[in-house]
């Protein structure tokens, strides 16, 4: 894995530690001499995550759509800054550049475009790992979730296990490294989906 994805917020949140935390993300990836792909913008934890990257050397692709780059929220100092036509164009290309996908902290876009890469890999569409980096606790309600869907019958163990989540970055991709995706069965329950 040598270019991760990440998906995060175009806010900073309320809490400092969600700064920090991308932070120490680029630091990580720069001490691995990883790249970072990501969505191309210049505020919220994106933007913070992009700077950090960009100060420590590490390589940044943003792809951002056109209608958010011309609203000026789109990095300008970025290693390559791919500018789309839509969502779905970025959502794919985000996808073709990367070896893994990780979601820091983020709102609604952050889980939309996490939940995509989580389901591409569950159909076979991709055998590249998904990780929660579970800031203080933040995703806890998310991970319950997803046990609780198990619990329920809605999503199989070996589907819950392709989201990977941990707390410190280091040991998550680590994690993320070691991962093989399961093979996909040929006929699937569409109750998995």
């Amino acid at each position: 894995m040598r270019t991760l994805c990440v998906y995060c917020g175009s806010s900073a949140g309320r809490r400092p530690v969600y700064a920090a935390a991308a932070r120490t993300l680029a630091a990580v990836l720069a001490a691995r001499e990883m790249r970072l792909v990501y969505g191309g913008g210049s505020v919220g934890i994106m933007g913070i995550l992009a700077d950090a990257c960009l100060e420590r050397g590490v390589p940044v692709i943003g792809v951002i759509p056109r209608h958010l780059n011309d609203l000026e929220v789109g990095h300008r100092g970025l290693t390559e800054l791919h500018v789309v036509e839509t969502m779905h164009e970025r959502k794919a290309l985000l996808a073709s550049l990367s070896d893994g996908f990780m979601a820091l902290p983020g709102g609604v876009g952050t889980m939309e475009e996490l939940f995509e890469a989580y389901t591409w890999g569950q159909l076979g569409l991709h055998a590249k790992p998904v990780a929660l980096l579970n800031v203080d606790g933040y995703y806890d309600p998310l991970v319950r979730f997803l046990d609780h869907t198990v619990e329920e019958g809605f999503i199989r163990g070996v589907h819950r296990e392709f989201l990977l989540a941990g707390t410190e970055v280091a040991p998550l991709l680590d994690a993320m490294q070691a991962w093989r995706a399961p093979p996909v069965p040929k006929w699937m329950d569409p109750r998995d989906l």
